[in-house]
């Protein structure tokens, strides 16, 4: 029987998963990196006792080795420390990379720490697990940095970023149904129904504008960013005002660089600040001068994830 495999895009959903399953299971964590690596220091994989897993540690060369160990250590029932590449004793697993991985494996970690994790996450905060790595206790951190100190392995989970997208027609759809498939959280915001229903058809969480401006109950945070794609500029100035109030770290708008100056007039005659206006970026995208929607789209996420 296939072993059931998730190879998880969002980095809590190993965490997500070991809270929400009920079943006996491992959270194996990266702690320590000898030279290059597929994965950062403190990435995480679920594993239960069946060897399913949720996530990966590597490009997928020690994954099926690391449910093995895990099987053993929740036998166990005391945390373990494997080591792949450099200084391993299994020569027979390599890591096409050249580097060295050690992979600390966690059985039955605390489901009220991992839930705390889960219902911080959800709220956008930021949440730091500090595990020691001799007795797998666990603890809820508000602040801290990936790594280890004395015993103590502490992993710091942001929040994901969030996309707002404002906009109409093919641009705003490539761009929405991009970030969805990319498994970021996102809600396209239109005036145009079919616009809309194309997004909803990508899985995208959608919202109806019925007339120009950013509505009230959105928050946009630290972690979210905001991008326009409208050919009617005239709905932009009352989104980007607000937009360029918020704690937003990316808020951009497509259109030639002639668009772009007349929106940062009209943004000026509406009364934003010179500081919040150079907030507003446009052209946006890595590429310059892009026809075609999905080169755009691409561009943009590029542009995006850059800044992130």
């Amino acid at each position: 029987m296939p072993v059931p495999i998730i190879d998880a895009s969002s980095v809590i959903e190993p965490v997500r998963q070991l809270a929400a399953s009920g079943q006996p299971g491992v959270l194996a964590v990266i702690t320590d990196i000898a030279g290059p690596s597929y994965r950062p220091l403190g990435a995480m994989m679920a594993v239960f006792g069946d060897k399913a897993r949720i996530g990966t540690l590597s490009s997928g060369c020690v994954e099926s080795d690391i449910a093995l160990h895990a099987v053993a250590a929740l036998g166990a029932g005391k945390p373990q420390t494997v080591l792949y590449g450099a200084g391993s004793p299994y020569a027979d697993i390599q890591l096409p990379c050249g580097g060295g991985l050690e992979i600390t494996l966690i059985p039955r970690p605390d489901q009220a720490v991992l839930s705390e994790i889960c219902r911080r996450h959800a709220a956008r905060q930021i949440a730091v697990l500090s595990v020691d790595l001799a007795s797998g206790a666990m603890a809820v951190k508000d602040a801290g940095q990936t790594g280890r100190k004395g015993g103590v392995f502490d992993i710091v989970i942001e929040p994901e970023l969030f996309f707002y997208v404002f906009g109409k027609g093919p641009e705003a759809t490539t761009f929405a149904g991009l970030v969805q498939s990319g498994g970021y959280p996102n809600l396209l915001l239109s005036p145009d129904e079919e616009t809309l229903t194309i997004a909803r058809q990508a899985g995208c969480e959608t919202r109806h504008l019925t007339s120009p401006g950013f509505p009230a109950d959105l928050v946009p945070d630290a972690y979210s960013a905001i991008v326009l794609f409208f050919h009617d500029h005239e709905w932009e100035p009352p989104i980007l005002s607000h937009a360029a109030t918020t704690s937003a770290f990316y808020i951009g708008a497509q259109g030639s660089k002639r668009a772009a100056e007349a929106r940062r007039a009209e943004l000026l005659a509406l009364g934003l600040s010179a500081a919040s206006l150079a907030r507003v970026r446009g052209p946006i995208g890595l590429i310059p001068s892009v026809r075609d929607a999905r080169k755009l789209a691409v561009s943009v996420l590029a542009d995006v994830l850059n800044e992130a």
